[in-house]
């Protein structure tokens, strides 16, 4: 992709597509990392002397105002790791030329931002010179701010997009290894491409999280109440037959087949209890997965390691232990690992474990789709 290194961007006014998706909770940001990512590139244009006007969106407010998803909280956040007074402007015609950083509201409470609509993207374009694509969150959408404004301005990737493609393609097409892929969340049908990408580049699987249960089924255990997604017999019969012609010794796939914790509920009141899988009883939810010391030595030994999806319910709080265990695992590994972003990144940062590893992914779809080896419209957009 052409970058900002490689453009002129001396006294310009840059637009900046930034992703600042960010979870609030109570009116206050809860988590600003993805913010404190997009801080270089634009301490980067400032240096170089541009004027900023930043665009972003926060939540689905259904192309409709809706303050619960404002971006003044973000502005907050700018200001202090800027430190420099930043312009708030509650619709593009507010836009003051004499001010050095202006963040513009939710773009998506416009209904022209999530049609690509040629119109908006042209009231988008007129707020500056050159058109600076940081936003990897969001660039799996073809949207009027990652696709349709590339057509009316000259456009490049900003920092945090750069690093986010080479790191993601780079450890996909180059891993050190023995390369362990770990695979978790809620459904087989959202991760269909990464697993056959997987399949043929791993060489190890760890599949946990609500996702297993679908395979735990297949393979005839009783999973109780758990939530699992019917109708994939076929698709898991084939990432089988993939695997068996990539590792005809040993088990490519791992599965929670020895220990599972269930719980009797679905709410956060749920207690854990170790349960062996072939011991679930019919009441009983399947909500997070015993990681064996054998797999998690695997891990340890790893040369790199992809994470994509938690292997448990980690929004309650008793159902993280085989995310933890995985995470510790990482952490006292010298393997190259990346995070794809999403819940994943979530479970990361909230237990303090950013710094262990070596990437973690801003984006959850975009990553995702990225390391399926989907095209993802925003990146096609930008020229090379």
């Amino acid at each position: 992709m052409k970058t900002i290194r490689g453009i002129s961007v001396e006294g310009k006014t840059a637009v900046v597509r930034a992703d600042y998706n960010v979870p609030v909770s109570g009116g206050e940001i809860a988590d600003d990392y993805r913010i404190q990512k997009n801080i270089p590139t634009l301490q980067y244009l400032l240096e170089k002397g541009c004027r900023l006007v930043i665009v972003s969106h926060l939540g689905r407010p259904d192309g409709e105002y809706d303050w619960r998803y404002s971006l003044t909280g973000v502005m907050e956040v700018l200001e202090t790791q800027l430190d420099r007074p930043v312009d708030f402007a509650s619709d593009f015609d507010q836009v003051d030329s004499a001010n050095t950083i202006t963040l513009c509201e939710n773009l998506r409470f416009h209904p022209g931002e999530e049609a690509n609509d040629r119109d908006f993207a042209q009231q988008i374009a007129r707020l500056g010179d050159v058109f600076v694509q940081d936003g990897f969150g969001v660039v799996h959408r073809a949207h009027a701010s990652t696709d349709a404004v590339t057509e009316f301005l000259p456009s490049a990737a900003g920092l945090l997009l750069e690093e986010e493609v080479r790191t993601i393609t780079e450890t996909m097409d180059n891993p050190d290894r023995p390369l362990i892929a770990i695979m978790g969340g809620a459904k087989v049908s959202d991760k269909i491409e990464l697993m056959r990408r997987m399949v043929s580049r791993a060489d190890r699987m760890i599949i946990g999280g609500a996702m297993a249960n679908t395979f735990l089924k297949y393979h005839g255990y009783d999973i109780g109440a758990s939530t699992y997604e019917d109708g994939q017999e076929a698709t898991i019969a084939d990432i089988y037959q993939q695997a068996a012609k990539k590792r005809s010794e040993g088990n490519m796939i791992w599965l929670p087949e020895d220990g599972v914790y269930v719980g009797k509920t679905l709410d956060t009141s749920a207690r854990s209890q170790a349960s062996a899988t072939d011991q679930v009883g019919a009441g009983d939810y399947i909500l997070d997965d015993e990681i064996p010391g054998s797999v998690l030595d695997e891990i340890k030994n790893a040369g790199t390691v992809i994470w994509n999806g938690p292997l448990g319910m980690t929004e309650f709080p008793d159902f993280t232990h085989g995310s933890r265990a995985v995470a510790e695992a990482i952490k006292a590994s010298s393997a190259k690992s990346v995070v794809g972003g999403g819940d994943t990144a979530g479970f990361v940062q909230q237990h303090g474990l950013l710094d262990h590893f070596d990437w973690v992914s801003t984006g959850g779809g975009a990553a995702l789709d990225l390391m399926a080896g989907k095209e993802l419209p925003g990146l096609i957009a930008l020229p090379d």
